[in-house]
């Protein structure tokens, strides 16, 4: 019998076969096809992203755990590509962690990360924010491993320490965070290639670096990361920030001009749409099920 490959193999799979990993941010199911189409490895679905596109919120913890689950569900149930998946401070104490790790696991997902903020958390590359002790984010981390249904289930610690602890601070934690059973480090908000470089040569598991636009960190080249050390080079909002610009380019000429036709240029084709959802299979089903419609008008596709 041939065993199953869990997504936290799956995610490690894609590690060892691209190296920086691109991990892309997905805020719903489709988004999630598009990028798989696109040929990305993993997926990534943002906290900020949840807030902002299903809830319409800022990124300061006013989602839950169970808001975030809903959301991966819906992008595994879509695509078998690996799924990371935004943690915020873990939703809560010890057994909220624990319960978030089992439900993340039932859902599908690859793996998480937990950071070292407070629970009323701000935004990585946004100012005032405060971290609990190490210690504190040291069980944390020893909430979700001990947690873990699946053994291949990646717990990523992230820091926050950068913007008031320097790199040593970041150094210092990242080595404690390994310690208890952090599978990989976000280093979060760094600025420089350098401080990347330090911190993958002296760390002894996978580095992820947040290239968020409009942060604190530059938008580095692949190959830069690479040269630094860097596994993972993480994209988590770039499609929602293009999608939200281009749709609210369509509203204002909808409203202005009251029709679409200069839009039309710039629209997907309701044909591309059904490719990718594979419409079309789905309808030779239903012929073959019940019989094709005496109506029908549609045409056959490949």
């Amino acid at each position: 019998m041939e065993m199953q490959v869990t997504p936290g193999q799956r995610l490690q799979a894609a590690l060892e076969a691209e190296c920086p990993l691109q991990i892309v941010g997905t805020i719903h199911a489709y988004c999630a096809l598009m990028a798989r189409d696109a040929g990305f490895r993993a997926l990534y679905l943002s906290g900020a992203g949840v807030a902002n596109a299903a809830f319409g919120l800022p990124d300061l913890a006013i989602t839950t755990m169970s808001d975030v689950v809903v959301e991966a569900r819906r992008i595994t149930q879509a695509t078998d590509l690996p799924l990371l998946v935004d943690g915020d401070t873990g939703f809560g104490g010890a057994f909220n962690i624990a319960r978030s790790v089992r439900e993340l696991i039932r859902s599908g997902v690859a793996g998480w990360h937990l950071e070292d903020q407070v629970a009323v958390k701000r935004c990585g590359h946004r100012p005032g924010k405060k971290l609990v002790s190490g210690s504190e984010m040291q069980d944390r981390i020893k909430a979700a491993v001990d947690a873990r249904t699946d053994p291949d289930f990646m717990v990523m610690a992230r820091t926050d320490a950068f913007a008031s602890e320097g790199l040593s601070g970041v150094m210092d934690r990242a080595a404690s965070y390994v310690e208890v059973g952090a599978d990989a480090i976000f280093a979060e908000a760094l600025t420089a290639l350098a401080d990347y470089a330090v911190l993958a040569r002296e760390i002894p598991v996978p580095i992820l670096a947040n290239a968020t636009e409009f942060g604190q960190t530059p938008l580095y080249e692949l190959h830069e990361f690479r040269s630094a050390g860097i596994r993972m080079v993480l994209y988590p909002l770039t499609a929602f920030r293009a999608m939200s610009q281009a749709a609210f380019e369509t509203y204002a000429t909808l409203r202005k001009e009251g029709s679409q036709k200069t839009l039309m240029g710039r629209l997907q084709t309701r044909e591309a749409l059904y490719a990718a959802l594979h419409y079309w299979d789905f309808e030779r089903k239903l012929d073959e099920l019940y019989g094709p419609s005496p109506n029908s008008t549609s045409e056959e596709k490949p």
